[in-house]
């Protein structure tokens, strides 16, 4: 599949802005029956959550179904090395994602708990934040 960034945006570079606060939106299970949620705030990059789907895309194996809540859609710039201050602002380096608490990351379905639970506990040692393995209450 390759790297995720978005086709198109409305500005191409953003303000840095402030990750404070819990996440209200994405906080429960709604696709699959296991789930990923974070604990953290950080900025998930481009680069961190692509390893982590396709550690899980492995452990499938055919089976199971994989939601992403989450994309990468602030673009991060950055300027050259050894490039002096000022002449304005860098180019657009990479694309991340703004986490907040409670947010919802990865959604499995299709496999038993334990693989389930071995999967995402594989794919959030990729991830820079704290994170807690979800299981939907009617199950």
């Amino acid at each position: 599949m390759g790297i995720l960034m978005p086709k198109k945006v409305k500005h191409r570079k953003w303000h840095k802005g402030r990750s404070n606060g819990v996440e209200s939106r994405a906080t429960e299970i709604n696709f699959g029956s296991f789930g990923l949620k974070s604990l953290g705030t950080k900025w998930l990059t481009a680069r961190q959550l692509e390893a982590s789907r396709r550690y899980i895309i492995r452990y499938l194996k055919k089976g199971g179904k994989l939601w992403m809540r989450v994309f990468p859609d602030k673009p991060v710039t950055a300027k050259g090395a050894e490039v002096g201050m000022g002449s304005g602002k860098g180019n657009v380096d990479h694309y991340v994602y703004p986490i907040k608490p409670g947010r919802m990351i990865f959604e499995l379905d299709g496999l038993k708990e334990e693989i389930a639970k071995e999967a995402l506990e594989g794919a959030a040692r990729k991830l820079p934040i704290k994170t807690k393995f979800v299981k939907k209450d009617n199950i």
